[in-house]
């Protein structure tokens, strides 16, 4: 049998062979956590009920007996009755967890750190690297609040806080300074207080070609520890700071690949500054070129770029020239495969802007190519809003970019025409022809973002129509480009589908919610609320419904924008039949996006709990085109089960 792994940088799990094992109930993880940190050292029994409970129950070492036999049945579940256990083993007054060295990720860590102090320069880079990618999160997640968890979590973060400084001096070292720029802007924009974290920084924004840059980050280091810990910057920090005033040529980086780069980029930038004056148009249009590639490193630039994309757009529409304005507001063509807005009201100015530019520009063929950019934007920008307006703005962006036979364009219209594809249930094979295309339309052009595009459209169609293995196929070509092309929140995607496949594939039920809790950890800081605000409660609630389950919704959750499908389980646990009757009724159509059928479900769930006629056929209804799929997984990352499932229990409710 395949062994055990165990992973603490993050939420605590147990897995075999890739498989979360199932834990049960939250005492159990603490256990089993608790057990961990100790190391393969004994715990006694006495101590787990300390730690378990502020003021133990009656019965509190039968439970813990309880949870440690659940535990070994899930660790080891091929092992015969009676039979001694060899992993989560009674010894003395307590247990044990005689997990091996390389059977926990904060184990492997550690080991990789301390290697990394043994090898040569060259080579410890990737693998500190490697190791900083074990985090998943902060270390014993859920027990932040554990006294018992104190001690080891503070270990652990303070080792990884000196990895990342670790790594970034060694690529300062060798001549890669502008690798160790980015994570070092992370590392301090969380660590304020790390004095050698600012000296790497400014060293390696220094030896990029950046001494003005260097110069800023010193003094705002200066401010930031005299301003909040009234104290001057060490004499390293001190040192740096005049050996850069005065040029000194021991700062002076090695001749590098990577440093040759930076180095060009900012003799480039330099010399953007000197041909273009500060006034010019051109600014504009260079400036979300810029914004565009901005928004798909990663979150920090995804939300950089939607803040400055905004105060590009009025700082056109002030030159009162409609074609720049709409250059500038179509220009920013930035894939997009999740149909709710991150930030709905910036969304809606720029529509307002483009359908004013649209207005304005001369109504002949010369405009064409402007016309259609602003048409794929309204489309873009309206996603998740039920209007008219979105669908015919996409249709005829297609329709132009087709006649003006431009790949980019059409691309882009294409990706609009896909936002405006969940208007009813069922149109899973609409979108995944329109991944289709992109992906063979993208391969064609080198259109990179739009290929990954394609492939994360296809990869939620597929799910939709419980095509799994062609989604597996499209998952491991999003994450393949997204290696190669260094586009970090694809991953988010993908591993959020892992999560839905196990929901999906038969797993346990407790193995799916682990992976669920597992994907929504990559949420937090992806830098897209549209996505993450609401979704990992509304992915648990559909997996217990589907798995036949009490709701037990947490009012207390933030649901985001799903609160109202919520909110009326609540009620009804509660036992507050009429106030969750009002609550039904008042529920609005489910905005048109890629969560439709799912909260189509949820709804029916509801109804069906209050024998609600006019509910159940107003969601059976809306169901019935999305007939043999799955509810909600046209998401890439939910589903509430089988939409046949819920028609049959509607019409056996409904009656003859």
């Amino acid at each position: 049998m395949e062994a055990v792994t165990f992973s603490v940088l993050g939420p605590v799990t147990a897995e075999r062979a890739g498989d979360v094992l199932a834990l049960r109930g939250p005492r159990h993880r603490a256990v089993l956590a608790r057990l961990l940190v100790a190391r393969r050292r004994v715990v006694p029994l006495d101590r787990l009920v300390a730690d378990l409970w502020d003021e133990p129950p009656p019965r509190a070492v039968g439970s813990v007996r309880t949870f440690v036999g659940d535990l070994r049945r899930a660790l080891e579940p091929g092992r015969p009755p009676r039979a001694p256990a060899r992993l989560l083993v009674t010894e003395g007054p307590g247990y044990t967890l005689r997990a091996a060295p390389d059977a926990v990720d904060a184990w492997r860590f550690e080991e990789a750190v301390a290697q990394a102090d043994r090898m040569p320069a060259a080579r410890a880079p990737d693998l500190l690297r490697t190791a900083l990618g074990e985090w998943r999160g902060p270390a014993y997640a859920e027990f932040g609040g554990a006294q018992w968890a104190r001690g080891e979590r503070l270990r652990l973060t303070e080792l990884r806080l000196r990895a990342v400084e670790r790594r970034a001096e060694l690529l300062v070292g060798l001549g890669r300074a502008a690798e160790a720029v980015p994570d070092l802007d992370a590392h301090l924009a969380e660590h304020p207080w790390r004095e050698e974290a600012w000296r790497l920084h400014a060293l390696a924004l220094y030896r990029t070609g950046r001494q003005a840059d260097a110069l800023a980050v010193l003094r705002r280091a200066r401010a930031l520890l005299a301003g909040h810990l009234g104290v001057d910057p060490g004499p390293r920090l001190r040192r740096l700071e005049a050996d850069i005033l005065a040029q000194d040529p021991g700062l002076d980086p090695p001749g590098e690949p990577a440093e040759a780069a930076a180095r060009l980029w900012a003799r480039a930038t330099e010399a953007y500054d000197r041909a273009v004056a500060a006034g010019a148009r051109a600014r504009l249009e260079s400036t979300v070129g810029l914004l565009r590639h901005l928004a798909v490193t990663g979150a920090g630039g995804l939300e950089a770029a939607r803040e400055h994309r905004a105060a590009a757009v009025a700082a056109a529409e002030e030159t009162g020239d409609a074609e720049l304005t709409a250059r500038v507001i179509g220009a920013y063509d930035v894939p997009a495969n999740w149909t709710r807005s991150d930030d709905p009201e910036p969304a809606r100015r720029i529509v307002a802007a483009a359908e004013r530019n649209l207005a304005a520009l001369p109504d002949d063929t010369t405009a064409d190519a402007a016309r259609c950019r602003l048409l794929a934007t309204i489309a873009l920008e309206s996603r998740g809003v039920r209007s008219p307006r979105g669908p015919r703005a996409a249709d005829e962006a297609e329709r132009i970019a087709r006649r003006l036979d431009d790949p980019a364009l059409l691309a882009f219209a294409l990706n609009g025409l896909f936002m405006q594809s969940c208007t009813t249930a069922g149109l899973a094979p609409r979108r995944d022809a329109i991944g289709a295309e992109l992906i063979a339309l993208a391969a064609r052009h080198g259109l990179v973002n739009h290929e990954v595009l394609g492939r994360l459209i296809r990869l939620q169609a597929r799910s939709a129509l419980a095509d799994f293995a062609s989604a597996d196929e499209h998952a491991a070509a999003a994450d393949h480009l997204a290696e190669r092309h260094e586009r970090p929140l694809v991953g988010v995607f993908t591993e959020g589908y892992r999560a839905l496949r196990r929901a999906a594939g038969g797993s346990p039920y407790e193995s799916a919610e682990a992976a669920y809790r597992s994907a929504a950890a990559r949420l937090d800081g992806a830098g897209m609320p549209g996505l993450a605000r609401g979704l990992p409660p509304l992915a648990l609630l559909g997996l217990r419904l589907a798995h036949g389950r009490p709701a037990d919704v947490d009012p207390l959750v933030d649901w985001g924008p799903y609160r109202p499908w919520a909110a009326p389980f609540a009620l009804l646990d509660e036992g507050r039949d009429a106030e969750a009757r009002a609550a039904l009724d008042a529920l609005a159509e489910p905005p048109p996006d890629l969560l439709y059928e799912a909260l189509c479900c949820a709804e029916a769930a509801l109804a069906l709990r209050l024998d609600d006629r006019p509910a159940l056929e107003r969601t059976y209804r809306r169901l019935l085109p999305a007939s043999g799929q799955l509810a909600g997984a046209g998401s890439g990352l939910l589903t509430f089960g089988p939409v046949d499932g819920w028609l049959a229990e509607i019409r056996a409710a409904l009656g003859p």
